[in-house]
């Protein structure tokens, strides 16, 4: 639908702008199958669908499959579970806090199986060695979108533990570089193809991190043994931080431990499988205990992490999440803009009762760029998300009209993020443009489940090019939590 350049005679709010921002892909109408987190217990699935238990590899925290309790119900040592991983398994299953699984088939999102990964918080990738087919990488990446936690495992360059021609470091690249999601560096991040020998990362210097300050201990070193690194592109994703670095290495360069954020999912990468083998596992591999290697606290990185990824808060890891009672209720203040600009902080001028435009119901509505002309617009309100709520779903509807005529070029865009008290990206939600125009008004909807326990801000960003007008108008918001 075509329009006018508007002009600046709408209701003005002069008001400072804490922000929720947002930097995605196009437009996803109601999300269907969003995991819960901070919900008691945390739902973490191991994959073994891809080749993790290939040559010396035993990536496994139990022979019993699915559920590992059917090795044993009540495991107090790692040897009561049988595999490589089963240290890393038993400490989460001894805290209370943790039902664990693990995938033997093809991963999907959405479906009826058992190990579907609707029913989890958190999917960990252990170094796998066969590349995920197209419609996983979708149920991978939407999993993850829609509020999941993915845990990246890699190797070194050349571990080819199957032989088929396809490595850790190339799987997980074809992963994020190569699906129907988002393929442009959705994760703000690529893995280098290097076999480093040894060494012991070094942590960075960040108390305020909960994956190296967490319930499970602090993170000082960790282990690499025949592993890589990451190279992190914050242009790309702004959320993307190097925890541990190789020695000599710091910033965008030689990434050991990194997290990211996609969507309103969490994301963890490891460059190395040595640090979470504890050296037992079946008989016919060759093992190395790095798990309790004393060099390094490899442990409390794997655990921190885990705690996180399944949607602990900022100040801590570990076990929890979920306490107290969550009534349900619609958090956000003002969501239909009928007080103008109460509860919200906004550009001059956005929220608007102006006839250039129309609101989907009541009169006001807001009204990002549509002036003809280089503009930045940008609307925002801070929620706080209680702790025992493992749904908070947010919906906002969305009509874009535009004077651009071109149908391949996003001169015009709308970011929609969540962004903490420091201003901070933590997830990238969606990216609308004038090629998104449309007439009438589209419902968006996005879990933010992730984020239970924390206060964050919603922010639209409106970015409009030097000619041509193009109107995002958004109506009738809401963060419905139950």
């Amino acid at each position: 639908m075509l329009g006018l350049a508007r002009s600046r005679h709408r209701l003005t709010t002069a008001l400072a702008a804490l922000g929720l921002v947002a930097a995605g892909v196009a437009a996803q109408a109601a999300v269907t199958a969003a995991p819960a987190h901070a919900a008691t217990p945390h739902r973490i699935l191991f994959d073994d669908g891809h080749a993790e238990e290939a040559g010396n590899a035993d990536w496994i925290i139990s022979t019993s499959k699915p559920d590992p309790l059917g090795q044993d119900s009540s495991p107090s040592a790692e040897t009561d579970w049988t595999g490589a991983l089963s240290s890393w398994g038993v400490a989460l299953q001894k805290t209370g806090d943790y039902s664990l699984k693990t995938a033997t088939s093809a991963l999907t999102y959405g479906g009826s199986s058992s190990t579907d990964l609707s029913n989890f918080d958190t999917l960990v990738l252990p170094e796998p060695n066969t590349l995920f087919t197209t419609a996983e990488k979708t149920a991978i990446m939407n999993f993850v979108k829609n509020g999941g936690g993915l845990f990246m495992i890699s190797d070194h360059t050349g571990a080819d533990r199957n032989n088929d021609g396809e490595d850790a470091v190339e799987i997980l690249n074809d992963l994020m570089s190569n699906n129907s999601v988002d393929s442009t560096d959705p994760f703000g991040f690529s893995i280098d193809t290097l076999d480093v020998s040894s060494g012991y990362p070094a942590a960075i210097s960040d108390s305020g991190d909960p994956v190296l300050h967490g319930s499970f201990g602090t993170v000082t070193k960790s282990l690499i043994a025949d592993g890589t690194t990451a190279t992190l592109k914050p242009s790309d994703n702004s959320s993307v931080k190097g925890l541990v670095y190789r020695s000599g290495y710091s910033g965008n360069t030689g990434a050991f431990f990194l997290t990211s954020t996609f969507g309103s999912g969490r994301v963890a990468f490891w460059g190395d499988s040595s640090p979470i083998d504890d050296g037992t596992g079946q008989s016919g591999n060759t093992l190395y205990d790095g798990w309790n290697d004393t060099g390094a606290t490899n442990a409390a990185l794997a655990l921190n992490a885990t705690a996180w990824l399944a949607g602990d808060g900022t100040s801590g890891g570990g076990g929890g999440g979920g306490g107290g009672t969550c009534t349900a209720a619609q958090l956000l203040g003002n969501s239909g803009f009928e007080s103008g600009s109460a509860t919200w902080s906004a550009s001059s001028g956005v929220i608007t009762n102006s006839t250039g435009e129309s609101a989907r119901s009541g009169s006001h509505y807001a009204w990002l760029d549509g002036y003809g002309k280089a503009t930045t617009d940008t609307l925002s309100q801070p929620v706080t998300i209680p702790s025992a709520c493992t749904t908070a779903a947010l919906s906002f509807y969305l009509h874009i009209d535009t004077a651009e005529t071109t149908t391949s070029t996003a001169y015009d865009t709308l970011k929609v993020q969540v962004v903490n008290s420091s201003g901070t990206v933590l997830s990238t939600l969606a990216t609308y443009s004038n090629l998104n125009a449309a007439g009438g008004y589209t419902q968006r909807s996005f879990s933010l489940a992730g984020y239970a326990g924390q206060t964050v801000t919603l922010k639209f960003t409106g970015t409009e090019g030097s000619t041509l007008q193009t109107s995002f108008v958004v109506d009738d918001t809401a963060l419905n939590v139950g």
